[in-house]
């Protein structure tokens, strides 16, 4: 789990960039509105605190994913013995690092495809999400921002498919919680920045150098695989 959280905060941030790809122009559209509100001014909450209960309001609904990732982990662990299921865990959880780095390389999209088992769900928030989007005040802000999390998204689910290694819905949460700020940078600086990366070729190298990031850690916890089922081995001596 110690090293679970610094790689998923490092995922978070690798994959930031994707995630600003499908959700500046939401973030950039929540900044640019300007709906006079019908509260007096004194009780207006600031743009950025309207911006930072958004981003709250999204990462929460990916530690609510990870938690269930995590349960559903650690159970299946649980109920038929360490070492195979840890084992046929991790193993799936590397490769689907190694599709989410192919992904951003733009060499793949079959990762792509789980987005569409998301899609029917999000038809439905999508136009909650849009009306509270638009009203006044950080709370309505953090639960368009909950709402904005259920949005299909190749990494998210890449992520919440490592948040299952966690052990269990508290670490799960804390997992997907790191991952959710790593990618803060990249949504919270969303609107002219972007804009101004995609007017040139440094969008495209970033996120060309995120992918080779993402695909270089499915691959090395791919190495370490063997490590993995030598320590479930002697953990399970230890305790026999």
């Amino acid at each position: 789990m110690d090293a679970l959280l610094p790689a998923m905060l490092l995922f978070g941030l690798a994959s930031g960039l994707h995630c600003a790809g499908m959700c500046g122009g939401i973030v950039a559209a929540f900044t640019a509105r300007r709906v006079v509100p019908i509260v007096p001014a004194a009780r207006a909450a600031p743009e950025w605190r309207r911006q930072l209960a958004f981003n709250a309001g999204r990462v929460l609904t990916y530690a609510l994913g990870g938690a269930a990732a995590g349960a559903l982990g650690g159970a299946a662990q649980l109920m038929q013995g360490a070492l195979p299921v840890q084992m046929v865990l991790f193993v799936l959880a590397q490769g689907v690092l190694i599709l989410a780095g192919v992904y951003l390389l733009g060499a793949g999209r079959l990762l792509a495809r789980f987005e569409n088992l998301g899609a029917p769900l999000w038809r439905r928030v999508q136009p909650a999400a849009a009306r509270l989007a638009a009203v006044p005040g950080a709370r309505a802000a953090a639960l368009a921002g909950m709402l904005w999390g259920l949005l299909p998204c190749a990494m998210v689910y890449a992520a919440l498919a490592t948040a299952t290694l966690a052990g269990g819905p508290a670490q799960g949460a804390l997992a997907m919680l790191a991952f959710g700020a790593g990618t803060l940078p990249w949504l919270l600086g969303a609107g002219g920045a972007l804009a101004r990366l995609r007017a040139g070729p440094g969008l495209g190298r970033l996120r060309a150098a995120a992918g080779v990031l993402v695909l270089g850690m499915g691959v090395a916890g791919l190495a370490r695989a063997e490590d993995l089922r030598s320590a479930v081995r002697a953990g399970l001596l230890c305790l026999g």
